[in-house]
């Protein structure tokens, strides 16, 4: 298999691509021992061109590729989109536009949540595909034809997927329901590793607003020296051990070298004196400054109740309309239907409300009942 190398090649496979109104793209990339993820290789496929192109090649430039990656007249189709996503940001600092996910697509049209580009290819094509290529160091050289069959794979199988997906979605009149799910796609903000931001990405909770300053200064020095050292997050320090922290406060190195979650003698290294300083900068901050508190204490007996009910009718309508559960509703939005009286969520716009939200408020509103029909739940009118 030929296998693009030079910016030449490269420049004339993009100009041919570009005269379709899509191409498949797929990115290969090693990221577990640095930030940073190193991207290793990019296959294209268009209805009537298909390359493996190899960016670690000295001298290729991949002006063109990102060229076509910015064009808003064709569809850039990803299978698992965020990744390969990332990868170009990090590298040209643009987000591809438009994009079409085959993943949350097929969330959409019934194929369950989250499937394996393997399996969908399976149950759409019919295609078996040989997988023992699939943990490939893909930054050593050279490369087999074994591995190059199986990365070029990726997106030959994909325009097939696209095709029947997009026409699915036409027929069932669900193309609109894919735009708020690219639309976090193609947001800039979506892959942004601000330090400053950098808290949003934890899933801890906090005791107070005290430790909350504490977790957000925290993230914020840990995310700095992760970038600069180009190693993965926890390399510097581990979730659980900001969160023990952050609830802990400890001001001294000493006290620091006490909690669990860290390793026996840290608190004599030098970067123990730095999260000392760190955590006390936390506690100076002026709560004004601070994100919201997440709600930490458990839900009462009735919210609870009316939390199982409503992921019972989540998963009835689901069902019905042959969508993901995940697509209409996460269980976050589910807990703030169940405990707030005026909920701002996406499960009560748009398509979604239709689907499941008005039902789920008449269901609160003691309106609806929830029955079994030949062992399958059914909606009726509650009995007065």
């Amino acid at each position: 298999m030929d296998v693009i190398t030079n910016t030449a090649d490269l420049q004339a496979l993009c100009e041919k691509l570009s005269d379709s109104d899509h191409v498949t793209v797929d990115t290969e990339f090693l990221r577990e021992q640095t930030f940073w993820p190193q991207l290793c290789l990019i296959q294209l496929a268009g209805p009537n061109a298909e390359a493996v192109v190899d960016p670690l090649h000295p001298g290729i430039d991949l002006a063109p590729f990102y060229k076509l990656m910015a064009d808003q007249r064709i569809v850039k189709v990803f299978h698992a989109a965020r990744q390969d996503i990332e990868i170009v940001y990090t590298q040209a600092k643009l987000v591809p536009a438009p994009v079409f996910d085959t993943q949350v697509a097929a969330m959409v049209c019934g194929f369950g949540e989250s499937i394996s580009y393997v399996n969908l290819v399976k149950r759409i094509s019919g295609v078996e595909i040989d997988k023992s290529s699939r943990f490939t160091d893909w930054s050593r050289r050279p490369l087999s034809e074994k591995q190059l069959v199986y990365a070029l794979g990726d997106v030959t199988h994909l325009r097939d997927v696209y095709q029947a997906l997009k026409s699915d979605l036409e027929t069932s009149g669900r193309t609109e329901w894919l735009s708020e799910e690219m639309a976090t796609l193609t947001n800039p903000e979506t892959y942004d590793t601000d330090p400053e931001k950098a808290w949003q990405r934890l899933k801890l909770r906090v005791k107070n607003k005290k430790a909350l300053a504490v977790l957000v200064e925290l993230a914020k020095w840990r995310e700095r020296l992760a970038q600069d050292q180009n190693v993965p997050r926890g390399r510097i320090i581990r979730d659980e051990a900001l969160y023990d922290i952050a609830n802990q406060q400890p001001q001294t190195p000493e006290t620091l070298g006490q909690l669990r979650t860290l390793s026996d003698g840290f608190g004599r290294s030098s970067r123990a004196k730095e999260i000392v300083d760190v955590v006390k900068a936390g506690l100076a901050r002026d709560p004004r400054t601070l994100p919201k508190l997440e709600r930490s204490e458990s839900l009462s007996a009735e919210a609870t109740a009316t939390l199982e009910l409503l992921k019972v009718l989540l998963k009835s309508a689901a069902a019905e309309h042959r969508v993901a559960p995940r697509m209409i509703a996460d269980s976050e939005a589910l807990e703030i239907l169940a405990t707030e009286a005026e909920p701002d969520i996406p499960a009560l716009q748009g398509w979604r409300r239709k689907l499941f939200g008005e039902d789920a408020l008449r269901l609160k509103r003691g309106e609806l009942a929830l029955t079994l029909v030949n062992g399958q739940v059914r909606v009726v009118p509650s009995p007065k």
